[in-house]
């Protein structure tokens, strides 16, 4: 908790200075929770009283636990650009404990389904994520202003820490400008490359394909009724063409043939990747396979989660906060379960029972209103 703190009392606190509750163990309870699929502001709430006793052994909770209404008035209120870089900081840090040294980070962008503001379906929220995939955590995420991944993905590398890491990436990103930015922050990359690219595509086809076939690895699965098969080749980029394509780090070419059978079909790829290390062959194949896990494991889970009917606005947060604290500690494979909403949980916890009508006095139509009004006359002359 102490570390917590030492990070956290660098947010400033938004709320008045006779705010009840301490800043740190607001954040505190809210980042727990969420670690356990909490969605929402009343999720974190509940999560509290139900587990005070266990954070009464870390917090003084001098004021017992917040309602959902604090935890709402604080992720409204917060700084979101001071937040993101101290919770930034945290995950690092949490990742390393955790996860020890993640030798594979990928990157790459999502637009969430469903989260756009009104007449702007065309254009919802795009976040840029920087994925550890050994530790199954977000090290970092930024919006895409205007859907623009290539400045976000730049934007984010410049914010990271990435000493004995390989960062992965597809082909929008294999540009001069990423691998400089990865080699300032101290990383190596695995960039995929295609054929839009001109002259850099044709000598890394022309040195994968003419490698020895004798020094190749391969990796064979059988899984949920399709067989796959990689195969994969190395070969190092020598010293004048280094200085002809005048890619920063440009150290080694990898060509990775997939073959894939479903249902008697048969399906067959070949992709090429830039290496900024030397890696052995098999080690490549792993490399490249471990970027689909920000595929598999983080991008199907916010496509899951944003399409979810959201709850009441007093017990959400506001989007960029949300998305700063909710997904980056995410280290789930599946989706969330969905639950009943806050109201019902907690009514049938308290062996309540509550009604609804179909309609309220806040939502009614200027013709139910009229209608009520008639009722009501009618039963006042009876």
């Amino acid at each position: 908790m102490d570390c917590f703190v030492l990070l956290f009392e660098a947010v400033p606190d938004p709320r008045a200075e006779n705010a009840r509750h301490d800043l740190c163990e607001v954040l505190f309870i809210a980042l727990a929770s969420m670690l356990c699929g909490a969605e929402s502001c009343a999720d974190m709430a509940e999560f509290g009283r139900a587990k005070e006793p266990a954070l009464r052994r870390v917090l003084r909770l001098e004021h017992g636990i917040p309602s959902h209404d604090t935890f709402s008035g604080v992720f409204r209120l917060l700084d979101a650009e001071r937040f993101e870089a101290v919770f930034r900081e945290f995950m690092a840090a949490f990742a390393v404990e955790v996860a020890g040294r993640d030798r594979v980070v990928a990157l790459d962008g999502k637009s969430l389904c469903g989260a756009f503001e009104a007449g702007c379906r065309a254009t919802p929220l795009h976040l840029v994520s920087a994925w550890a995939a050994d530790g199954r955590l977000v090290l970092g995420q930024r919006k895409a202003q205007g859907r623009a991944e290539v400045d976000a993905a730049l934007e984010l590398v410049a914010l990271l820490r990435l000493d004995g890491t390989i960062v992965t990436a597809d082909a929008l990103h294999c540009h001069r400008a990423m691998a400089e930015a990865i080699g300032r922050r101290g990383g190596d990359y695995a960039l995929v490359v295609k054929g839009n690219r001109g002259p850099i595509y044709a000598a890394a086809k022309s040195l994968a394909d003419a490698a020895d076939p004798a020094t190749a690895a391969s990796l064979a699965r059988r899984d949920h009724g399709r067989f796959e098969e990689r195969r994969c080749l190395v070969a190092p980029v020598p010293a004048e063409l280094q200085e002809q394509l005048a890619f920063p780090g440009l150290a080694a070419v990898a060509r990775i043939d997939s073959l894939r059978r479903i249902d008697g079909r048969e399906e067959c790829a070949t992709r090429y990747v830039l290496l900024s290390t030397i890696l052995e062959p098999d080690s490549a194949l792993n490399v490249v396979r471990a970027h689909w896990g920000i595929e598999n494991r983080l991008h199907w889970v916010l496509a899951s989660s944003s399409t979810r009917t959201a709850p009441g606005p007093e017990k959400t947060m506001p989007p960029k906060t949300s998305h700063s604290s909710g997904a980056s500690p995410s280290t789930s494979s599946r989706p969330t379960p969905t639950r009943p909403p806050y109201d019902e949980r907690s009514s049938v916890q308290d062996g309540r029972t509550t009604t609804s009508s179909t309609s309220s006095h806040k939502c009614d139509s200027p013709a139910r209103k009229r209608e009520r009004g008639r009722e009501t006359r009618n039963c006042g002359e009876t």
